[in-house]
C-alpha cells in the first residue's frame, strides 16, 4: 500500500451497519492526529476466515470482531492474549511480523468504565451477571481480576449457567443459580444484564427483589433511549442504573491502544457519542 494512504482498520460483524465503531475511532484519530482509515465490513459467518486473510495481505493493520464472530475467530488466529483465552472470543485483531494476534478487550472496557467513568470499586463486589452468553464469558475473568468478591450468573437455561460458572471456579467465587432462587435475601453491589431480554421484546424473568437501594444496576447493552433493563432496575429502587456507552468507548480505546500505541482521552468521545444519539 501506497505510504501516502492511511493505515487500514475496520470492523466485521453479521450485520454491522448498526455499529458506532467507525464513528468512535475516528474521534480517537482527530484527537491523536493519526491518520487511519476505519470501514464498517459485512461477512456473513461462511466467508469470515477469508475475509479477514484478504484485509491482512492487502496491508490491514487491524480489526474489530463483533457479533456473531468473536468466538470463531478464536480459532483463526496464530496467537491469543491471556484475556482471550479466558473468554474463548476475540474482539480484536492486528497482524505483526506477519503473525495474526487475538486480544479481547470488553471485560477491560466494563472494568474501566465502572472504575474510572462511574466511580464503582469492583474490590469486594458481589456481582449478579443475568445471561450466561458470550458476552458474560468475556467480562467474568476481568471482573475477577479487578477482586470482585463473588459472581453469581442466573439464566434461563440452568445448565448454561453451571457451564459457565465451572469454566471460571479457578480463578475465583463464581456459582450458577437458578432464576427462582434469586430472592431479596441477596445482596448484590452489581447486577450486570448480558441479556438480550426485553431489547427484542421478551419477557422480563428476574424478580424485583434481586435489587437492593445500594445496588448499581449495568446493562452492557446500549440504545438512544433508557433500555428496558435501565427501566426496570429504576423501578426496582436501584441507587444507579446505565447502559454499555462507557464499556462500548472503553474497550474500543484499548483495541486503539493496541494498533497505534496512543491512549485517547475517552472521556471526551463518551461525551460527544452521547450527545449524538438523541
Amino acid at each position: 500500500m501506497p505510504s501516502n494512504q492511511p493505515d487500514r482498520y475496520g470492523v466485521i460483524g453479521y450485520p454491522v451497519s448498526h455499529s458506532r465503531s467507525p464513528y468512535i475511532h475516528q474521534l480517537f484519530a482527530k484527537q491523536t492526529d493519526q491518520d487511519i482509515q476505519y470501514d464498517l465490513i459485512e461477512v456473513p459467518p461462511y466467508i469470515l476466515k477469508r475475509k479477514i486473510q484478504e484485509f491482512m495481505e492487502e496491508g490491514g493493520k487491524g480489526l474489530n470482531i463483533t457479533l456473531p464472530h468473536k468466538s470463531a475467530v478464536a480459532a483463526y488466529v496464530d496467537d491469543m492474549s491471556a484475556r482471550a483465552v479466558t473468554a474463548g472470543a476475540v474482539n480484536t485483531l492486528v497482524c505483526r511480523d506477519s503473525v495474526l494476534y487475538g486480544d479481547n478487550t470488553d471485560g477491560a472496557g466494563l472494568v474501566t468504565d465502572l472504575e474510572n467513568n462511574q466511580g464503582f470499586s469492583i474490590r469486594g463486589a458481589k456481582i449478579l451477571i443475568l445471561g450466561a452468553g458470550g458476552a458474560t464469558r468475556g467480562i467474568i475473568g476481568p471482573l475477577l481480576q479487578a477482586h470482585a468478591c463473588s459472581i453469581v450468573i442466573a439464566n434461563r437455561t440452568f445448565q448454561k449457567a453451571i457451564d459457565l460458572a465451572d469454566c471460571f471456579k479457578k480463578l475465583g467465587t463464581v456459582t450458577a443459580s437458578e432464576i427462582r432462587a434469586l430472592t431479596s435475601k441477596n445482596s448484590f453491589n452489581l447486577i450486570i444484564n448480558a441479556t438480550s431480554a426485553g431489547l427484542k421484546g421478551g419477557a422480563w424473568l428476574y424478580p424485583p427483589s434481586i435489587v437492593n437501594t445500594d445496588a448499581l444496576c449495568y446493562d452492557l447493552s446500549y440504545s438512544a433511549t433508557p433500555t428496558p433493563f435501565m427501566e426496570w432496575a429504576s423501578r426496582a429502587g436501584a441507587a444507579k442504573s446505565l447502559m454499555g456507552w462507557g464499556m462500548l468507548v472503553e474497550q474500543a480505546a484499548e483495541s486503539f491502544f493496541i494498533w497505534r500505541g496512543i491512549q485517547p482521552d475517552t472521556k471526551q468521545v463518551l461525551e460527544q457519542l452521547t450527545g449524538n444519539t438523541a
